[in-house]
């Protein structure tokens, strides 16, 4: 093995249904419609003349360079996939797709639903899987403390409700 290159093991890559149509109608935007429209400005611009002063073609390159490595990542995410619908899942712990109520020590309840990587959304309280509210709380059970490592300290809280929708 070279010096410095490490093989890592990938992990994998849990998302709800919701987050995978997501992931490929953003592929299919870019593909077939971003990446055709720009390939035709870069074409126009190169037929100008002088590449080197035309900011059509030296931006359009650098976009078909970004695009294209967005594409690569959508591909990789999209074909590691593994789909878990939350609707289909009955379990009594916590498990990805659950949606979980707590409630914390100051009496103030607190909803979130466990989600892949991709689908993190803090307004609507879905958080990642690998998320240190979630890792605190999977596989634990309805009445159970848990308690949260923040970065401003930890905080217990209690599981109060469990759901999957």
């Amino acid at each position: 093995m070279k010096r410095g290159l490490r093989i890592m093991a990938k992990s994998p890559n849990y998302i709800t249904p919701e987050g995978f149509t997501a992931l490929q109608e953003e592929f299919k935007k870019l593909f077939h419609n971003e990446r055709p429209k720009l390939v035709e400005t870069i074409a126009w611009a190169a037929g100008n003349g002088d590449r080197s002063e035309n900011a059509d073609y030296t931006y359009g390159k650098r976009r078909l360079r970004e695009i294209d490595k967005r594409l690569h990542w959508l591909r990789n995410r999209i074909e590691s996939a593994r789909i878990v619908d939350p609707k289909t899942l009955q379990s009594a712990k916590v498990v990805f797709g659950a949606t979980v109520t707590v409630v914390t020590e100051d009496d103030e309840r607190k909803t979130y639903q466990i989600v892949g990587e991709d689908e993190i959304d803090i307004a609507k309280n879905r958080i990642s899987w690998k998320s240190p509210i979630a890792k605190a709380l999977l596989g634990k059970e309805c009445g159970s403390e848990v308690e949260i490592q923040r970065p401003a300290g930890s905080v217990y809280v209690e599981i109060v409700e469990i759901q999957f929708k």
